[in-house]
């Protein structure tokens, strides 16, 4: 049953296949096998002929191979109840009493593929479908049933799932969609489809597919064996029918009867050619248009048609007539395929009052296939009619120049200006000037007639020109008016006489000799185009001459023989010059000459009277300025000097009146002993604290005065104070040390010490022992030996006690 020395163990494989013949055309075929060896089993399947089998003794007749078994096949969709009987493992060592055990692993081993271990039989449990796994791999094992030994080894062998036609044909990419060219010839292709069918195409025509239109005659067809779809019929146009909706079926088994189909649809789209040509809608068309439209206005549209699209219905307009082609322009709008006219020059009713165009739309993209159809090209007539307006009057100049004399009249013509009302109804025109550009008023025009006229009289010197602006309006209408520009230009007059520059002197050199150029005479003339100027002297001098020259100058020379002395200075030398105008004016003037002393290279020294030349100088006015500024100075100096004196004077008055008229009241409190801020008395209390001839270092902001007083004057000013004991040396210390501190109050200022001495035959002057004393214990003689300056204190104080006592 196996062969020799193959499997090693000599296990063997039945299969069990019903139903299929065994021998096909000397061949054996694996799956119709039953009960025979592996060996002839492996042979079939690789398709061996019979005679290269190996002999069923054990021997070979012929050894050319080993032979292998490892494949086998099962019919896919099994619908029977039972399992699948698959094949049968069986092993020459097998006695057959149990103690054998088969062994199957591998792909769906126990779950799709069974095996009976005592038996070797193997079943497949369920439907097996070969587009879902087309083969399984298994090893066979025999074991001993108690140790579990192998007894053999494994051997592995394939299961192969054997396909029907369980699957129809699908197409993957649909729908389709195709496009092929209006007119196109019989034969184009257009597209391909394709259909997949899932059985095996290698074995039997499960998977061979056929394909059939099913819809879509007689415009197109398909080829069986590729998909191919082409075009049926001839001369096939888009703008009659755009779209086609195509079926196309396939069917395997080759197309045979029992096949299964499949369909799909593809829509297919004609595309565009340029094979109709453009048309207009009618032939004559007819547009107005303002008669004062501005360059550039749309004047109206045409459209021709076309039944191609995109770039085969693209066309260009043309006017065809040249007599009106400038006037009126045409184009064509890239977006609608329009042709816009457009007005290229100015219209005038009056002038004309209608237009006939002759335009033209062809194609730009002409294909030469379609020529034959006619000519790619339509024309229209456009009638285009002027609306008439109101317009505005119109001058027969834009700018007017005139000319006038200067010193005319008022009420001399000047000029005329004319417009015209260029509608039919010929409305009256009415004049004015714009006064903005005439404020003053020099001209006047006629409203009905346009003559300008001079309103004042004019001066060429003042204003050579005028630039007026005209108004030309209607009375009718809508009251349209319109503007020109007049110049006029005023001729000049000889109405100035010419006058010499004589604003400088003349400086002449004692003994200057005869023949030299004193000055060059120049003359000025407001006038214009003044030919030459004539110089004379009005009086015969016998010193000096004049030369013309021919650049409308003149040189002033010394005559011959002349001498020049110094006591003739100045000289003044009336002038006259003349112009060569028509009437011929003089005018006069008056030069200076002065005799100067010069040195010998001839630079001028000095001139009698201060005729030396002055350069730029101050004016007279200047002069008057100076003065009243250093007066105004002088002023301010002496009152500052006087108001300086004033501050000097004492501040008491130094008079043998009652000494209460030099004390000065004021109504304010003090503060009472507390008060430090009201009064330094640091300098009450300051007893011995100056040092003879050494002022303080105070913050005193009186005058400082001029002059410290000597010791000699004090000295003669309180002579009794030598003699007057403590307190007189007391208050000699304290005023020689006020003389001489700047920062103390003058020295004819009230001072106040609260110094009262020690063993004072007066005792203390503080009022508050005043108060507590009567005043009959008072004696007031001492003060008579204070000098004249407490004379009168001491006579108080004497009337005082006296009345008291009383």
């Amino acid at each position: 049953m196996c062969h020799l020395g193959w499997p090693p163990l000599g296990a063997c494989l039945i299969l069990a296949v019903l139903g299929t013949p065994l021998v096909t055309n000397g061949h054996v075929q694996a799956d119709n096998i039953e009960g025979l060896g592996v060996d002839i089993a492996s042979a079939a399947e690789a398709d061996i002929p019979i005679a290269d089998w190996p002999a069923s003794d054990g021997g070979s007749r012929r050894t050319k191979r080993g032979w292998v078994w490892n494949q086998f096949f099962v019919l896919e969709e099994y619908t029977a109840k039972d399992p699948l009987h698959v094949g049968k493992l069986h092993s020459d060592s097998d006695p057959g009493d149990g103690k054998m055990k088969y062994v199957l692993t591998g792909d769906g081993a126990g779950s799709i593929f069974v095996i009976d271990d005592r038996t070797g039989d193997i079943h497949a449990t369920r439907r097996l479908d070969r587009e879902e796994k087309a083969y399984y791999t298994l090893t066979a094992q025999v074991v001993d049933r108690e140790t579990g030994n192998p007894l053999e080894p494994p051997s592995e062998f394939v299961v192969k799932v054997q396909d029907i036609n369980d699957n129809a044909p699908q197409f993957l990419d649909g729908p389709y969609h195709g496009t092929v060219p209006e007119m196109a010839n019989v034969g184009t292709p257009v597209i391909q489809v394709t259909a997949t069918d899932k059985d095996d195409p290698t074995y039997g025509n499960s998977a061979r597919v056929v394909y059939s239109l099913l819809e879509g005659h007689p415009y197109f067809s398909v080829d069986p064996h590729t998909g191919e779809i082409r075009t049926a019929l001839a001369d096939m146009d888009r703008e009659a029918r755009e779209e086609y909706k195509v079926i196309i079926q396939g069917k395997d088994m080759g197309g045979h009867m029992g096949g299964l189909t499949g369909t799909t649809t593809i829509t297919i789209t004609l595309t565009d050619v340029n094979d109709n040509p453009p048309k207009f809608p009618k032939s004559n068309y007819g547009i107005s248009v303002p008669e004062m439209a501005p360059l550039g206005f749309m004047v109206g549209q045409i459209h021709a048609e076309d039944a191609d699209v995109a770039e085969n219905a693209a066309m260009t307009y043309t006017i065809l007539n040249a007599e009106v082609s400038g006037t009126f322009l045409v184009e064509t709008d890239p977006k609608t395929q329009k042709g816009i006219i457009t007005l290229g020059k100015p219209l005038d009713f009056e002038r004309k009052a209608y237009y006939q165009l002759l335009v033209q739309a062809a194609n730009t993209h002409v294909d030469s296939r379609f020529t034959a159809r006619g000519p790619f090209r339509d024309s229209a007539t456009v009638r285009i009619t002027v609306q008439d307006e109101d317009e505005p009057p119109i001058f027969l100049a834009d700018v007017y120049l005139m000319e006038v004399s200067e010193n005319s009249s008022a009420g001399s013509y000047v000029g005329s200006v004319s417009a015209q009302d260029p509608d039919r109804a010929k409305q009256t025109i009415h004049y004015s000037i714009n006064r903005n550009l005439d404020p003053e008023r020099f001209f006047d025009i006629n409203p009905q007639s346009g003559a300008l006229r001079t309103a004042r009289v004019l001066d060429r010197e003042v204003h050579p020109w005028h630039n007026l602006s005209v108004f030309a309006k209607e009375d009718g209408g809508f009251g349209l008016s319109s503007e020109a520009t007049v110049a006029v230009r005023i001729r000049d007059v000889n109405d100035n006489a010419p006058q010499v520059n004589t604003e400088e002197e003349v400086l002449a050199c004692e003994r200057t000799t005869h023949g030299k150029v004193l000055r060059e005479l120049t003359a000025v003339d407001l006038d214009e185009g003044v030919p030459s100027f004539r110089f004379s002297l009005l009086r015969d001098n016998p010193n000096f001459t004049i030369i013309h020259n021919p650049n409308k100058t003149a040189q002033l020379l010394l005559r011959p023989g002349s001498v020049l002395q110094a006591e003739q200075s100045p000289m003044l030398l009336p002038l006259a010059v003349s112009d060569g105008g028509s009437p011929s004016l003089t005018g006069t003037s008056t030069l200076t000459v002065r005799v100067c002393s010069c040195s010998p290279d001839g630079y001028v020294a000095s001139c009698a009277k201060g005729a030396l030349i002055r350069g730029p100088g101050l004016s007279a006015e200047a002069l008057i300025a100076i003065l009243a500024c250093l007066l105004i100075l002088l002023i301010i100096v002496v009152l500052f000097v006087t108001l300086r004196r004033k501050r000097k004077e004492p501040l008491l008055a130094e008079s043998e009146g009652d000494v209460r008229e030099t004390v000065v009241s004021y109504d304010d409190e003090g503060g009472g002993e507390e008060d430090t801020e009201a009064f330094d008395i640091a300098a009450l209390k300051h007893v011995e604290g100056g040092i003879a001839g050494l002022p303080d270092q105070g913050a005193r902001r009186d005058i400082k005065p001029e002059h410290a007083i000597p010791p000699g004057v004090l000295r003669r000013c309180w002579p009794e104070a030598q003699g007057g004991g403590e307190m007189g040396s007391f208050l000699q210390d304290m005023l020689l040390e006020a003389d001489r501190d700047p920062s103390a109050p003058p020295y004819d200022s009230l001072q106040v010490f609260a110094y009262e001495g020690a063993g004072s035959v007066a005792g203390s002057l503080s009022s508050l022992d005043s108060r507590a004393s009567t005043d009959s214990d008072q004696n007031y003689d001492y003060l008579n030996d204070w000098g004249p300056r407490f004379q009168k204190l001491s006579a108080m104080y004497a009337d005082g006690g006296s009345n008291s006592g009383d």
